[in-house]
């Protein structure tokens, strides 16, 4: 009976674990990397102990392949919540409410579309936040995380610079980011936000006037 379970588990894994292959201004900006807890490692563990994770992982990457968008984002990587979990007592993964799954639609295609053809690609370090872990990695009271319009990233390409990121998707949001609805922020390092909840732009303190978009400051 245990080595039935076990198999089952694993099989579970195998199919919904993926090879490896408003202004938004919070704490979470200082974590460019994702946080202890959140490796694909993690996201096994997490997957494994729980029947109810496992099938609304498998819902969710479903309805993402319906949308021809599962692969843009390994779907591991769009569960991650917030880099502040652990300090804020919150669940280093979750699925977004089904009511909301339409919101990162665009998102996603524009990261397809425009983001990844400009630096290559990306790695989602937090996406879904509940109203709680919301608030308390200090995002801000419209945050678009917290309907899940919103994602954010960094390349996965080591060679990119910080300078060279921001140029480049700085083009791409100016060129064509109305047409997704985009908003784009920029953090330290080379962690920055993209969504699908209104076309503007903002800097490391949340302000659209110091956008390095705006300012053409791309240090």
């Amino acid at each position: 009976m245990l080595n039935r379970i076990g198999f089952a588990a694993l099989a579970a894994l195998a199919f919904l674990t993926p090879s490896i292959a408003s202004a938004q201004h919070s704490h979470e900006s200082a974590a460019p990397s994702p946080a202890p807890g959140q490796s694909q490692a993690d996201y096994n563990a997490w997957l494994a102990r729980s029947p109810v994770n496992r099938e609304a992982v498998r819902a969710f990457r479903s309805y993402l392949d319906a949308q021809g968008l599962a692969e843009v984002i390994p779907v591991w990587q769009l569960i991650r919540t917030s880099s502040s979990w652990r300090q804020c007592g919150a669940e280093r993964f979750e699925v977004a409410p089904q009511d909301k799954w339409s919101n990162i639609v665009t998102t996603l295609r524009f990261v397809r579309d425009e983001v990844e053809p400009a630096v290559g690609r990306v790695e989602a370090l937090s996406v879904y936040r509940n109203e709680g872990l919301n608030r308390c990695s200090n995002g801000a009271p419209a945050s678009a995380h917290r309907l899940f319009f919103a994602v954010d990233l960094k390349p996965v390409d080591p060679a990119v610079s910080r300078a060279g990121m921001i140029s480049r998707v700085c083009a791409a949001h100016r060129s064509h980011g109305g047409a997704y609805n985009a908003g784009l922020g920029f953090y330290s390092g080379l962690r920055f936000h993209v969504d699908s909840h209104g076309f503007r732009k903002w800097g490391p303190d949340g302000r659209g006037a110091t956008s390095p978009c705006a300012t053409g400051n791309y240090a």
